[in-house]
C-alpha cells in the first residue's frame, strides 16, 4: 500500500478526536494576546481562550505559518516514506499560509530533486469546519484507497459550495481584525442591529441587519434555508458549544431542524484562530450551496 498524509491547520477547528481518529496531522497557529505568544491546540483549549480573552486588556492576533514550518514538516515525512502528502489551508484570502506553503513546496522540491514524495495544496477558500469536515472526508477517502487526485477534485468542489453564515453579539474585534472585512464597513451597533455575515469563496458580505439579539438566529436560519442545496448537511459553530452562555447554539440548533426538517451534523466549538477575529459570542453556519451536479 502506498503511505500518504494529511495536514492541516489550526484554525480547522477539527475536534481532537476525529484527528486523531483519521491521523489528521494539525498544524497550529501562534496567537498573541497581552504580550504572551500561545499555540493553539498545544496551549490553548478553545474554552481558555474564550477566558483569556474575554479578560484581555488588548487584542489578540495570529500568526501565519511559516515557510520554514512547512519544509520542516516535508523533510520529516519524506523522511518516513511518504509517498503523496496532501495539505489543506485556511482561506489564502485571509492569511498567507497557504501561500508560504506553496513557496515551501518549490524550495523543498529543488533542494530535493530526488524526492519521490508528492506533495498536493488545497486552498479551502473558507475557515473553520467549512474546510475541516472535508478534510476528515478526505482522510476517510484516502484510508480507503481513492486516488489523490480524485480527493484533491473533490475537495475543489466541495470549497466551491461551502458557505457560512455567521454573526456576533458585538462586533468589538471582529471589526478591528480586519479578516472579515464586510464587517468592517458596518454601522449601527449603537442602535442594536446585527450583522449577518456571509464568507462563501473567499469573499465575505454583509448581507442583511437585523435589530436586536433576538432576530439574529432566525435571520441565520431563513439564511441557510434559503441558500443551502438539497438536503445539503449543515453544522453549528459555537464559542460556547452546546452550554454557550446565550443559549445560542441548542437554539439555533432547533430552528434549523424545524426549517430544514432534518437535525444538524454537529455542534463545534470555533477555535482560538477563529474566535481571534470574531469575539467570543459568534454564532455561525457552516452548508454547501446548490446541488450535486
Amino acid at each position: 500500500m502506498r503511505k500518504y498524509a494529511v495536514m492541516t491547520d489550526s484554525a480547522c477547528d477539527i475536534p481532537q478526536e476525529l484527528a486523531e481518529k483519521n491521523k489528521i496531522d494539525i498544524l497550529s497557529f501562534a496567537i498573541m494576546l497581552d504580550g504572551r505568544e500561545y499555540s493553539e491546540r498545544e496551549d490553548l483549549t478553545p474554552d481558555r481562550f474564550y477566558e483569556l480573552l474575554d479578560a484581555a486588556q488588548g487584542m489578540p492576533t495570529t500568526a501565519q505559518i511559516t515557510p520554514m514550518t512547512f519544509e520542516e514538516k516535508f523533510a520529516a515525512y519524506d523522511a518516513a516514506g511518504v509517498e503523496e502528502l496532501l495539505y489543506v489551508a485556511i482561506n489564502s484570502g485571509g492569511s498567507s499560509t497557504y501561500n508560504n506553503a506553496l513557496f515551501a513546496a518549490a524550495e523543498y522540491g529543488d533542494a530535493h530533486p530526488d524526492s519521490r514524495m508528492r506533495i498536493s495544496i488545497v486552498d479551502s477558500h473558507t475557515y473553520s469546519m467549512g474546510y475541516g469536515r472535508f478534510v476528515i472526508r478526505a482522510a476517510e477517502k484516502l484510508a480507503a484507497g481513492a486516488e489523490m487526485a480524485d480527493v484533491v477534485d473533490y475537495l475543489k468542489a466541495r470549497f466551491a459550495r461551502v458557505e457560512i453564515v455567521l454573526s456576533v453579539h458585538s462586533l468589538k474585534i471582529i471589526k478591528r481584525s480586519g479578516r472579515i472585512s464586510a464587517a468592517a464597513a458596518f454601522a449601527g451597533e449603537l442602535m442594536g442591529l446585527r450583522p449577518v455575515i456571509t464568507l462563501i469563496q473567499g469573499g465575505t458580505r454583509v448581507a442583511q441587519k437585523v435589530r436586536g439579539d433576538a432576530k439574529m438566529l432566525p435571520a441565520l436560519t431563513a439564511h441557510m434555508k434559503a441558500h443551502a442545496g438539497e438536503r445539503s448537511p449543515y453544522m453549528v459553530g459555537a464559542t460556547k458549544g452546546a452550554s454557550d452562555r446565550h443559549g445560542d447554539a441548542r437554539q439555533l440548533s432547533r430552528l434549523c431542524e424545524e426549517a430544514m426538517g432534518y437535525p444538524p451534523e454537529c455542534i463545534f466549538r470555533l477555535g482560538a484562530a477563529v474566535t481571534s477575529n470574531t469575539g467570543t459570542d459568534a454564532i455561525a453556519l457552516v452548508y454547501l450551496t446548490g446541488d450535486e451536479g
